[in-house]
């Protein structure tokens, strides 16, 4: 068998790492015999679904046996009227990790030079080298965000696609309008740009946050999710924008029916509930706030983050690994960031005030053992 993984299996897939998601709640109660756990790992939504989207999704159920309307119209249709689009310039998938991988299959050969930073969505990494793409990557900043006169003077002939977070996952961080700016003056126009969106709801009020709906150039493709802000990550619905002849092509790779039935009922329902995401994001600003002055106190040196995440020095991957684990001890679960070759830090999802006040306290308890380990004083 293993002669046979030789021979089917090309090199750039051999030594690829699966994606590992943040520990599902289920899986830390067994292991640790807890009722109460706080899942602050995966930047879910912790108000839940929407009432409109769940409805939808509900009265949707009887209608399982068939299958679902392959052009998505009417979640296309409430998509063109917010964003003023057509619906030729729209792609759906299962989540935005769905379209990264359509623009792979479409776009991208073995060979082929995708341009990025460190330390950014390593879904995005897996996904190009899985399909033989050259992974080119430039530092953060040391405020940590998208170096973007690096990416700039990184550019080559060879370069066929460039990969933004904005906001950047995991350090919360972006790139300003000046700075898009400035970016897109150098790159060409055979050059496609993917601007990986997934927290844009988190971002769009900041001033200078470079809303890629301002812009429309015919080279770059906007990703966007409900996973996040419209509490829906569940059943995995991501959308796209982009030239229509960008669409077309990357439609002819898209299988039939994604996002599901359930899916596009759900994503629908969410966007017509305005007052949901509303007290999503209240809720999500006074969290980041209490959590920011928290591990300011104590002299955890937390990075400025403009998403539902953030994430702060631990100082090294032993202290990481440490806080992990008996945060997990107390029911709490954070996301330890050695996947994305940050593994002096940590990152905490922001929760409802229940789960935030859990995992304040399991701080409190677990760090005067941690400040002895780790030589830190104690306050």
């Amino acid at each position: 068998m293993e002669k046979l993984a030789r021979t089917l299996v090309p090199e750039y897939l051999k030594d690829l790492k699966v994606y590992q998601a943040g520990k599902p709640i289920d899986e830390v109660a067994r292991e640790k015999g807890l009722t109460k756990i706080s899942k602050l790992a995966s930047n879910e939504n912790p108000l839940g679904p929407s009432p409109y989207a769940i409805k939808e999704m509900t009265g949707g159920l009887w209608d399982l046996h068939r299958y679902p309307d392959m052009h998505a119209f009417q979640l296309k249709k409430s998509l063109c009227g917010l964003y003023s689009l057509e619906p030729g310039n729209i792609i759906l998938g299962n989540g935005s990790e769905g379209i990264m991988a359509y623009i792979a299959r479409a776009f991208l050969q073995p060979g082929d030079e995708v341009l990025t930073c460190e330390n950014t969505f390593i879904g995005f990494y897996i996904l190009a080298r899985s399909v033989g793409a050259n992974l080119k990557k430039v530092p953060l900043t040391s405020d940590y965000r998208f170096d973007v006169e690096a990416l700039a003077k990184s550019i080559t002939s060879k370069t066929k696609a460039i990969y933004i977070a904005n906001p950047n996952n995991p350090t919360g961080t972006y790139i300003t309008k000046k700075e898009f700016d400035y970016l897109m003056e150098y790159v060409p126009d055979h050059v496609i740009v993917l601007l990986d969106e997934a927290y844009f709801e988190f971002a769009k009020d900041c001033d200078d946050y470079p809303d890629s709906m301002d812009y429309r150039y015919d080279n770059v493709i906007t990703l966007r999710t409900f996973s996040k802000a419209y509490g829906l990550s569940g059943i995995r619905v991501g959308y796209g924008f982009a030239h229509d002849e960008l669409i077309s092509n990357l439609s002819k790779v898209k299988l039939p029916f994604e996002p599901n039935l359930i899916g596009q009922l759900g994503a629908k329902g969410a966007l017509n509930d305005t007052p949901h995401l509303s007290r999503t994001l209240k809720n999500n600003k006074k969290r980041y706030n209490e959590t920011f002055d928290f591990l300011t106190k104590h002299d955890f040196n937390p990075i400025k983050s403009i998403t539902n995440f953030i994430t702060y020095k631990t100082g090294s991957l032993e202290a990481s690994e440490w806080m992990f684990e008996n945060l997990l001890n107390e029911g709490v679960i954070i996301r330890p960031l050695k996947a994305n070759e940050m593994p002096e830090y940590v990152r905490v999802s922001l929760g409802n005030k229940e789960e935030m006040q859990h995992y304040f306290e399991a701080m409190v308890k677990i760090l005067p053992k941690y400040n002895d380990l780790f030589g830190r004083p104690t306050k």
